[in-house]
């Protein structure tokens, strides 16, 4: 029955690619697919930059031929954050693990409130000539933390970068997720270059999760251009609600409860 995991993979990447073009995080999906896979937690980190990669290369085609991706923008904050995604990918920490996932998961129940307290800006941002194209000392670190965070886990990163974006660069939910989505494929470059060094990028499996994101990211692009900015944003509050559920151990709970 190893056969089943070909497939497995490839409708977890369309899952992921799907969820991180709108949102973020679904690398809360495909990184336990790679780990049933049989690949060791470090090489799936890595090997799962393949699929990001990929996703987000149709996610910025498509949202730059539909005409919602600030180039200037997605180029200028891309810069802090890469470099820090360099910084990133080669620490090598000792972290307990269930520790991390706490404090994710407490920092995406924050990122919630902030939606729910500025609902208008997560759908009408500043406008258009009110969105910020400088790095100021704030964004500069803003965006050089996320990087960090970006290059040593990729889960959960689009969201910071939404985030960001929304309530600091004065973006609506679309054309944030647009530069969004340019920011995270130079960041997946840039870590995949590290982890390719490294020796720890397995390309025949992380391309099969790429054809998967890639799907996933053609709808998505579709999806939020179509739908606009306040589906966007329901979609993304139930993403963030359903990972730090996750992250906190709800699932298994309530698995365990009715077992």
């Amino acid at each position: 029955m190893d056969w089943i995991k070909y497939p497995l993979i490839v409708l977890a990447g369309v899952a992921a690619g799907f969820v991180n073009i709108l949102a973020g995080n679904g690398s809360l999906i495909t990184l336990p697919a790679l780990l049933f896979f049989g690949l060791p937690a470090g090489v799936a980190n890595a090997t799962n930059r393949v699929g990001v990669m990929f996703q987000n290369v149709v996610g910025v085609t498509s949202f730059q031929r539909k005409g919602m991706l600030d180039v200037k923008g997605a180029l200028l904050y891309a810069v802090p954050t890469a470099i820090g995604s360099v910084l990133g990918a080669y620490i090598a920490v000792d972290i307990n693990e269930e520790v991390f996932r706490r404090v994710l998961a407490v920092v995406m129940i924050l990122m919630l409130v902030l939606m729910f307290v500025k609902p208008e800006r997560w759908i009408k941002g500043k406008g258009g000539e009110e969105v910020v194209h400088r790095l100021t000392p704030l964004n500069i670190l803003i965006f050089f933390a996320v990087g960090i965070y970006g290059g040593f886990l990729q889960a959960g990163v689009g969201i910071f970068l939404l985030v960001a974006l929304v309530l600091n660069a004065g973006y609506d939910v679309v054309r944030g997720n647009a530069v969004k989505v340019a920011i995270v494929l130079v960041m997946a470059v840039v870590s995949l270059i590290v982890f390719q060094a490294n020796g720890q990028v397995q390309w025949g499996v992380g391309l099969l999760l790429a054809v998967g994101n890639m799907i996933g990211a053609w709808l998505a692009t579709r999806f939020a251009v179509e739908k606009g900015a306040l589906w966007v944003r329901r979609f993304v509050i139930v993403v963030v609600l359903l990972s730090a559920a996750q992250l906190l151990g709800v699932f298994a709970w309530v698995g365990a409860l009715l077992g």
